[in-house]
Formats: structure tokens, sequence, C-alpha cells
């Protein structure tokens, strides 16, 4: 395991502010932005989450870990946790004309905007899109395909997704020179920075058509509608998830189209209960067939009814199992039980026969 006071270079009595200018002096060496390990700069990140908590510091200081649901390391994008700086002496970062504290520490370190991370395919690529469809259990019990009409950004069909008037050029754009980035001149406290930022004109992509497409003006998409089929797994569980890939949006100007996730919502059944796998009905019988024994017919989700033999003397509430008759497993082969409750009812109407013959079983100790 890795020793975070070894990887910040300094000792296990380190103060917290001795920690705080290691940490800003290796993740300044090591910053992959100014040609630095990765490797070891998440290393550095992960070492200064942890010895900056003052709970986290105490738990590692006394068994090697930190017991979290979350591991160490996960904080803002770039690997740095701003809030660190916020506390150092003679710092008040409010009102100094930064969207936040990220991007001030970029321009004081020379590594540029964040925004430079994100490369052209990621600014065109359209969104994901979640979904919740409703499933029975005779759904999922093969498996069954369904057909949905989704609205969503799909495909310009007159400019093919170009975003250009058809015959017209994609060209540099005028504004950024292709880079997709424009500088910005800002005014802080450490005077005049300059700052790299999104091109407005081309949002990022450093290229624009010459002439916008009439139907979607430039954007390569235009609000519509698409037939999607979903097949609905066997064995499927409540609420589980299904990712059908580039069926989401469509990108602009012929990005790449987003994911579409399915949340699948199982329908409660008039007959049976769903525990897992497994499958619970109710079967009401008679008085006479649960002492005398009797053979009856049990509903089935094949909807093929089978036989199943009452024992003699069966008391309300006895459970009987038909093995292999619940749910298919979704990862592995075979198939859960089908759990039979008895129920014995009480009849609340009775002809005068019935009675007549209750009363005998009556005298008879019954």
């Amino acid at each position: 395991m890795n020793d975070y006071y070894k990887i910040l270079g300094v000792a296990r009595n380190a103060s917290a502010e001795d920690i705080k200018k290691a940490y800003y002096k290796m993740a300044h060496k090591y910053h992959p932005d100014k040609g630095g390990d990765e490797k070891k700069f998440k290393e550095i990140n992960e070492a200064y989450q942890v010895l900056s908590d003052k709970d986290k510091r105490a738990q590692y200081d006394q068994f090697g870990r930190v017991f979290e649901g979350a591991q160490p390391g996960g904080g803002p994008q770039g690997g740095f946790d701003f809030q660190g700086f916020q506390g150092m002496p003679g710092f008040n970062f409010e009102g100094a004309g930064f969207e936040n504290l990220g991007d001030l520490f970029e321009e004081m370190f020379g590594f540029g905007s964040p925004r430079r991370a994100r490369s052209k395919k990621d600014l065109k690529r359209g969104k994901d899109i979640q979904i919740e469809i409703e499933a029975s259990l005779e759904d999922i019990l093969e498996g069954k395909e369904k057909i949905i009409i989704l609205p969503k950004l799909i495909q310009c069909s007159r400019c093919q997704g170009t975003g250009a008037e058809p015959g017209s050029e994609i060209e540099e754009c005028f504004s950024c020179r292709g880079a997709g980035q424009v500088q910005q001149i800002k005014k802080t406290i450490f005077g005049s920075v300059t700052q790299n930022t999104v091109c407005p004109e081309c949002q990022g992509e450093g290229y624009k058509p010459k002439k916008p497409c009439n139907v979607c003006k430039g954007e390569g998409r235009i609000k519509g509608e698409e037939e999607i089929k979903i097949y609905v797994p066997a064995g499927a569980d409540n609420n589980q998830i299904i990712k059908i890939k580039g069926k989401g949006g469509a990108g602009r100007r012929g990005g790449g189209s987003g994911d579409l996730y399915v949340r699948i919502f199982i329908k409660s059944h008039p007959v049976f209960q769903r525990k897992g796998d497994d499958l619970y009905a109710v079967l009401p019988i008679s008085f006479s067939q649960a002492a005398l024994g009797a053979e009856l017919e049990v509903p089935t989700l094949e909807k093929k009814n089978i036989v199943l033999k009452v024992p003699a003397g069966t008391e309300s509430g006895k459970i009987l199992r038909v093995s292999g008759k619940g749910l298919p497993h979704f990862s592995s082969r075979g198939s859960g039980n089908l759990y039979v409750v008895l129920e014995i009812k009480t009849p609340k109407k009775l002809s005068k026969k019935q009675k007549e013959l209750l009363e005998k079983l009556r005298q008879e100790g019954i």
C-alpha cells in the first residue's frame, strides 16, 4: 500500500500547512499538462485528499487506510482540491472575475484552460437519453422485443449532418483560426491574466459551414423521432438498465450520437408475486380437499396448467414447491421455482344439505 506521507515528501507529524505546501509543489511539478508523470500526479492527489482531511488522516494513521464508500482521490476533474486553496493566508478570491477557482489555478501555473482537455469529438457528440418502459412477467419469461417511437434530435436529412447547405464548403473559423479557442484577458488581484476559452463562433470545433443549412441552421441535426427496437432480456430485474449504443441524441455537425439508457419497470401480476427469480401464487382449496387430499390444476406463466397433488391433512398456509417453474436466471442457466401457497377457504353460504352434512361431521368430532 502506498505511503501517503512518503509520496508528498513530508514527515508523519507534518502540519496541515506543510502538507498543503508540499502538495502544491508536487502537483505543479508532476502535472501532465506540464509534461509530468500522470500516474505520479494521481498518487499525489490521492495522498493529499486523505492527509488534508482531519478525520481521514486520523483513520489512515491508525489503520493504514480510509474506510469510506468511495475511494480517496475523487476530487475535481484534473485532480486538484481547490477548497484547500481558499483557506491559504492572504488569499481572497471573491470578485476575482473567474467563473471558478479552477480557472485561476490553471492560469497561475500555466496549465492552460481546463476546457482545452475537451476534444472536438466530445464537443460534437450528442446527448445520452434515459427512458423508462414497462414489462410484464410474461415479457421476461423468454425475453421480448418492444418497439417505441422516441422523440429526440436526429440527423438533418438535407445536409446529412454536416450543417452546410448542399454544395457549400466547410471552412476554418475566422475567429479562432481553427484552434477552437480564443484568448480573453481578465483583470484579477494578480493583474491581467490571459485565459483560453471555447470559441463562441464555432463552439470549439475550429470549423464552420461557409453557408449554413437552411433546415438545421448549421447544427446538422433537427428535432424529430426515431423508431427503436428494444429487447427486454429474459429474467430482467425491476429497475434494470439496458444500454443501447448510438441511439441517443444526434451529434452536432456529424458528431457521434449519444447512447440510450432504458430503465425497465416490471408490472405487478394479478396471479404471481415475484421474489428474485421465484414466483409465488395463492391457491384456494376447500376443507374437504385439505382433509382428504386432492389433485388440482395450478396456472403457470406459460399459460399451461400443471397438476399439483395436495396431500391429505394439509393445513392452511402450507407451501408446495414446483421446481423450475419460476423465472429464468438473467446471467446463468436455469430458472427459479414456483411456490404455491395453499389457503383453505371457509364457505360463507351453505345449502341445507351441506349444513346437515357438516352438522354430522361436528357430531363425529370433525
